[in-house]
């Protein structure tokens, strides 16, 4: 019996990575997160035989909490030969894989992690923007835009020369935007907001620090989305006529 801890990359299903194809066509049971994407929902329902348990957990909208996937995992964990535990993006970036992967080691219960294509390097990635070039900061950052508790050096992060990605950041945009600025950071650096990487409706938003929060306001951005910071955000405009995994409105 194994739980398989796996990622299903940023939405494009596509980007699937074979295990994890093999892995949902061979399992018992898939506990399924909302971020995974629509796409990938109806792919793991034509090619799984599974019991297909929705988890999904979106920004400030959770059909089970942690604690109660948690048990879940162990319920199952126990029963069935084959659980695979379908996460947005990679496991370990910001996606609660290593909680889960703790609680399943306390009960006894063996495990493989899956990494999946994480959705802060593709998404960016799909609009032509690529976090690290060799022109523009020598450092990358990732973030989440939501913290349990404050523990983010702001000041540290907003003097660091690097671009900064932030990961479920629309909610908390104003906020951590604020932040930056207050300790330092040029109101007038580049910023591009991803809109639903990697899919159909992909979308882009951009501004300058000093004024991207009342943009994406005016716009209407909604998660999921990926913020990235920084002058390398630039690039994509000048590639923009010849990119060809989406159009770019």
């Amino acid at each position: 019996m194994t739980v398989y801890i796996v990622g299903s990359g940023p939405g494009d299903p596509e980007l699937l990575t074979l295990k994890a194809l093999r892995l949902i066509r061979e399992a018992d049971v898939i506990l399924y997160d909302e971020l995974i994407g629509e796409d990938i929902k109806e792919l793991i329902k034509r090619e799984s035989r599974a019991i297909l348990i929705d988890v999904g957990k979106r920004a400030g909208k959770h059909k089970k909490k942690q604690d109660e996937i948690n048990e879940l995992l162990v319920k199952y964990g126990k029963e069935y030969d084959r659980v695979v535990r379908l996460k947005g993006g990679d496991p370990f970036v910001f996606g609660r894989g290593g909680e889960e992967i703790e609680v399943l080691a306390e009960h006894g219960i063996e495990f493989e992690v899956v990494p999946g294509i994480t959705s802060a390097i593709a998404v960016p990635a799909y609009a032509g923007i690529p976090v690290t070039h060799r022109k523009y900061d020598p450092a990358l950052v990732f973030i989440t835009g939501k913290q349990e508790r404050e523990r983010l050096d702001w000041e540290a992060l907003a003097r660091l020369n690097a671009t900064i990605v932030i990961l479920m950041g629309v909610s908390n945009l104003r906020e951590n935007v604020e932040k930056l600025l207050n300790h330092g950071k040029d109101p007038n650096t580049l910023v591009a907001i991803i809109e639903n990487g990697t899919t159909e409706k992909q979308r882009i938003v951009r501004g300058r620090l000093s004024s991207i929060a009342e943009i994406a306001e005016r716009e209407n951005v909604k998660a999921p989305a990926v913020i990235v910071i920084g002058g390398v955000t630039e690039v994509s405009e000048k590639v923009k006529d010849y990119l060809k995994n989406l159009k770019i409105p």
